[in-house]
């Protein structure tokens, strides 16, 4: 019987995430609560720990503390076995600087590598809602020969100008130019009106990896950069193949949200995102007990309803109570208290968030801790919210954390 490849996991945290201001004013893009339970790092973390990758290094820089809370908090493996899920902060070990590009935030992190001698180095990115079974990519990685395997999805190529777009030869399989937001993405061998987009996931051979960040941290003109360096300097080498998610088989999936895949780096994804979950039939379905979305759930009551309150076609988390109010395709987290009279639509409320008497709500994301008063409209008004709020260019009203309306 073959012996399973050693595989050390890798998520790169350390975005900024401005794009997703002001969600990202006080956290680290991939702490962003999502799905009224999760953070955005936790569907990495699940997908890792449901195929078995249970060590694991979260890579982090930018204001990381409660991305370091929920980690360590949340993500205990054990230690009898020596397993673990542990944040890395940038730990100047090459001098006093911080990770200039994510190549080099694992090239200043290789001790990691050394310590745990991994045969393959999974490195994924900790921001997208999707599911996943790295194991059939890391086979396939492993049979193909190839120095490096990068995950990619399939897109109607006009789709696909604001991605990095994968070109591959006449085999479908070898990368022949990773192409940065082309304004022509190329198509797929036997598909030309799809493109390759790169999910931002790479399974490495350990000693290609490591030649290849010894190679770009001495080239002063690189930004040292996973996708803008690593990824094409291999692919000239002829060492980088690409993985079809399409072929991606997890358990429990329904034919719906087989092959889902959101990068939510803006706010209109990121209710988008959110508005996927809450159909009769989701497109994203949090249910599959086969392969779950794991997370930390705090210690309270299930959601209350009283004096007639009421949800459609909504998600409510633990906690929440809704009393005498009506609340329709929306995510409502934790914790969140929405009083008599009120409606809220189409809108995402993190948790806490206290919601008074005859509000409305619609088309808003409101994060953690809001306070709403009695009678305020957000979402009516747009021109009114503007000079109050953040508004996305889908015309999503955005308050940021502890915001009083």
């Amino acid at each position: 019987m073959a012996t399973a490849p050693h595989v050390l996991g890798i998520v790169l945290a350390g975005g900024a995430g401005k794009r997703l201001m002001p969600l990202t004013a006080d956290r680290a893009k991939p702490a962003v609560p999502f799905g009224g339970a999760y953070r955005l790092i936790d569907f990495v973390l699940s997908n890792l720990v449901n195929a078995g990758y249970m060590r694991i290094c979260v890579l982090t820089q930018y204001k990381s503390h409660s991305l370091d809370r929920h980690i360590t908090t949340t993500w205990r493996m054990s230690q009898m076995v020596g397993d673990y899920v542990t944040p890395v902060p940038a730990q100047q070990r090459l001098g006093p600087r911080w990770y200039t590009g994510s190549a080099d935030a694992i090239f200043q992190s290789l001790n990691l590598v050394y310590d745990e001698k991994p045969d393959i180095v999974v490195v994924f990115g900790a921001d997208h809602v999707y599911r996943m079974d790295p194991r059939q990519m890391v086979r396939e990685h492993l049979e193909s020969g190839a120095g490096v395997t990068v995950a990619g999805i399939r897109m109607p190529r006009r789709d696909a100008t604001e991605f990095g777009v994968i070109k591959t030869a006449a085999d479908g399989h070898t990368i022949t130019e990773f192409l940065e937001k082309p304004a022509d993405p190329p198509g797929i061998p036997g598909s030309p009106d799809e493109a390759f987009v790169s999910m931002g996931n790479y399974v490495f051979t350990t000693d290609v990896l490591l030649e290849a960040l010894r190679i770009d941290a001495g080239d002063e003109g690189s930004v040292h950069d996973m996708g803008g360096n690593i990824i094409p300097m291999l692919t000239s080498q002829g060492q980088a193949h690409v993985y079809d998610f399409s072929t991606n088989e997890v358990p429990g999936t329904t034919d719906r949200d087989r092959g889902y895949w959101r990068d939510v780096g803006s706010l209109d994804a990121y209710h988008a995102a959110h508005m996927d979950l809450v159909s009769v039939h989701p497109v994203f379905n949090l249910y599959n007990r086969k392969w779950p979305i794991l997370g930390y759930l705090p210690t309270l009551a299930p959601a209350k309803f009283v004096e007639n309150g009421s949800a459609h076609d909504s998600m409510v988390g633990v906690g929440t109570i809704i009393a005498g109010a009506h609340v329709r395709d929306s995510v409502i987290s934790q914790g969140v208290d929405i009083r008599e009279g009120s409606y809220v639509e189409g809108s995402v409320i993190l948790p806490g968030v206290k919601i008074g008497r005859g509000a409305v709500i619609r088309n808003a994301v409101l994060d953690k801790f809001c306070t709403v008063a009695d009678g305020a409209q957000i979402g009516v008004d747009l021109e009114s919210d503007r000079e109050r709020f953040t508004i996305s260019r889908g015309g999503i009203v955005v308050a940021g954390k502890g915001t009083s309306i």
